[in-house]
């Protein structure tokens, strides 16, 4: 979707600006850059914005900003977004793939029509987006899934996932946060704990972020996950 976005309105004191309906790295990105847009536009009575895959919440006090003018100023923004975007964080993150940390991993490498080293390979290989942070705290949903790897979720959900998990969940990879439960396939788990209270900053990851995943072996976990506990980020930063 290259026009001018949709505005819905959702009660008295929100608007959704819809850019599109699909998982898309470019309508992730122009979500992104209207989210920078309005933050940097000093609006009377903005409250909050949340960014999705293909839209953005913004929330506003109706008592002290102008509905019809909020939504000129929201498509004004967009129209200016258009160009080259920021330059954005990339990080290197460990995952230990298979075994205990991925229980999924060979069935998926059968689904696939790989063996489990190509899988591995292949889910490692791109440059992926992190194009959302949500469902729960520091919940990363990464962009740019090999189609190959793409399996529908399974059809009875797990109760309880560990934290730091990366999952494969019809055509999306993700980085998990806490425990949950969870429908995806498990493939792999990283010591890096993307959401840790106290921690500077909580979250490790923000949306609009590159990740490469590193595959790592089972006998480095027990070091970097002390590691994590302690506040580490153990993710390096390489651009």
């Amino acid at each position: 979707m290259t026009g001018a976005p949709r505005i819905l309105p959702c009660g008295d004191c929100a608007i959704s600006v819809d850019f599109g309906n699909v998982i898309d790295v470019d309508v992730n990105d122009r979500v992104r850059r209207l989210d920078v847009a309005l933050a940097g536009a000093g609006v009377p009575g903005l409250v909050e914005t949340v960014p999705t895959y293909r839209a953005l919440m913004v929330h506003f006090n109706p008592l002290t900003t102008d509905y019809e003018a909020l939504c000129r100023i929201i498509l004004d923004l967009a129209a200016q977004t258009g160009g080259a975007g920021e330059a954005r964080r990339r990080w290197r993150v460990p995952v230990v793939y298979g075994g205990d940390f991925g229980i999924d991993l060979e069935d998926m490498a059968a689904f696939s029509g790989l063996s489990v080293p190509d899988f591995i390979e292949a889910h490692a290989a791109p440059i992926y987006t992190v194009m959302m942070i949500g469902f729960l705290p520091g919940f990363s949903y990464l962009g740019g899934l090999d189609p190959q790897l793409q399996r529908p979720r399974r059809d009875v959900p797990r109760l309880k996932v560990p934290a730091s998990s990366v999952s494969i969940g019809g055509a999306q990879t993700a980085i998990g946060s806490i425990e949950c439960p969870s429908g995806w396939h498990l493939i792999g788990r990283t010591p890096a704990i993307p959401f840790l209270r106290g921690r500077d900053p909580v979250f490790l990851f923000d949306a609009g972020d590159e990740i490469c995943l590193r595959p790592m072996a089972v006998s480095d976990w027990d070091r970097l996950a002390a590691r994590a506990a302690e506040g580490d980020a153990v993710v390096e930063r390489i651009a």
